[in-house]
């Protein structure tokens, strides 16, 4: 029994720390990645006259005359990819360099009428994906504060577990459902964090881990992994040649590129007396291989570049990723969905969920619902933490006495730390600012005791 509270003693020390730390970024995390998952709704409101066509046309203007147009109307532009949209109604979209900054165009896709340019880092979705991944500020270290927080989030939740765990078998009130009597006290407040956390648990979970792929320290790992062990994607989607020999990647060249197919290398057109192919024949190339719209043509910039021809779909089954001579329109790369390893098809589903697309509206309130627990679980902590601390102290919880306890529990914490690297980084910082700070300066010391 005394072991079992030296263990809980120690696990809770951990937690508390963690959450005082991180619960904060937690929110904001929560709150724009809610935001984030009604992107459609919100931007489909907010840009209406940009996304959507005043009136559905009888026919189409060719590819090669709607790019015409826009070139003629703005010659200072230059065109690096267009996407075609699946629904009637949706306008065609061109990345562009307006005035030297990165935007998109709007064309009407029966008329040719260009309905307005949008720049790219204004529009609501840009807001809550900076304030997602980088809290509104620019430079690599935000960004790695955001994944350090995400990856602690999840220790928070499965350490939380451990705290909740019933030691009691007919335990139900506090354990599965909330005690609501005597609000404000601690116990209320205590049950407003572990009772919706244990719920959610499993989704905060997923929710963390879908997320990580796109980290800028564990994603590359585990697209490493992915490739190392063939379940990503084939060592080389071809058709006419060798893997290129090339540093330049799908995602370098291209927009709209699935997460599995970023890291594919990007083959050479075979430059010659041949004549550049034009939109409406690589458009003619896409449907003839079956890509489903919306899908996005990257122009070659140069002339050995390709066209690409990609799609990260709503449904991950229609993936395609797709490199094409831009001479002789013979297909140098074709990677689609059936292509992918067991782990890249996983990543690909768990990318989609994390984004609220995998299977609509209710894929968004899952989400949403999670996010809203989210926050709600950090704020309780807060008043559980307000209630706990004393004048002068953190209000830590107890060190347990038996040292064994302690770095038995520390060995768990740097196995984290190993599959994690930016966890490992912190518990060093931590570890060093206790043995040379904190036990050594008296008002920190004291205010750090429980």
């Amino acid at each position: 029994m005394k072991a079992q509270t030296s263990w809980y003693q120690a696990v809770w020390r951990w937690h508390f720390y963690a959450g005082i730390i991180f619960a904060p970024f937690l929110i904001i995390l929560a709150f724009s990645g809610s935001m984030y998952l009604f992107k459609p709704q919100i931007e489909g409101h907010l840009y209406k006259d940009l996304l959507t066509v005043r009136e559905v046309g009888t026919s189409l203007v060719s590819p090669t005359a709607l790019m015409e147009k826009v070139t003629s109307t703005y010659p200072e532009l230059k065109i690096s990819s267009v996407t075609f949209p699946d629904q009637p109604k949706s306008t065609v979209k061109m990345s562009v360099e307006h005035e030297g900054i990165a935007s998109t165009l709007y064309a009407d896709p029966y008329s040719g009428h260009i309905l307005g340019i949008q720049d790219n880092s204004k529009t609501f979705s840009a807001y809550f994906k900076k304030m997602h991944s980088q809290l509104l500020m620019n430079g690599t270290w935000p960004n790695r504060l955001v994944e350090l927080s995400a990856c602690w989030a999840f220790i928070l939740t499965v350490t939380g577990l451990y705290l909740w765990w019933p030691r009691k078998k007919s335990a139900i009130w506090g354990t599965f459902l909330p005690r609501f009597k005597n609000r404000g006290s601690r116990t209320f407040w205590r049950d407003m964090h572990a009772v919706p956390a244990f719920w959610l648990s499993l989704f905060i979970l997923i929710l963390i881990a879908t997320g990580l792929p796109w980290s800028g320290v564990l994603g590359p790992q585990i697209d490493r992994i992915a490739n190392a062990t063939n379940t990503n994607y084939p060592p080389y989607g071809t058709v006419y040649m060798e893997k290129p020999d090339s540093v330049t990647v799908a995602k370098d060249v291209a927009d709209n590129i699935p997460w599995a197919a970023e890291n594919i290398p990007v083959p050479s057109s075979i430059s010659g007396s041949y004549i550049q192919l034009d939109m409406n024949e690589i458009v003619g190339i896409a449907d003839k291989q079956s890509i489903q719209k919306p899908y996005t043509i990257s122009i070659p910039q140069d002339a050995r570049g390709v066209y690409t021809i990609s799609t990260d779909h709503v449904r991950p089954g229609s993936d395609a990723t797709l490199h094409v001579d831009q001479y002789s329109g013979a297909i140098l790369t074709d990677v689609r969905f059936a292509d992918y390893g067991m782990m890249a098809k996983a990543i690909t589903y768990g990318i989609a969920l994390h984004e609220g697309r995998l299977f609509g509206i209710f894929n968004q309130l899952l989400g949403l619902i999670t996010c809203i627990g989210l926050i709600l679980i950090s704020i309780s902590s807060y008043f559980m933490w307000r209630k706990r601390k004393t004048n002068g102290r953190l209000g830590a919880p107890n060190k347990p006495r038996d040292k064994r306890t302690t770095i038995g529990v520390l060995i768990i914490m740097l196995i984290f730390g190993i599959l994690m690297p930016l966890v490992g980084l912190s518990l060093i910082v931590v570890l060093i600012l206790d043995l040379l700070v904190i036990r050594n300066v008296r008002p920190l010391k004291h205010w750090f005791s429980a």
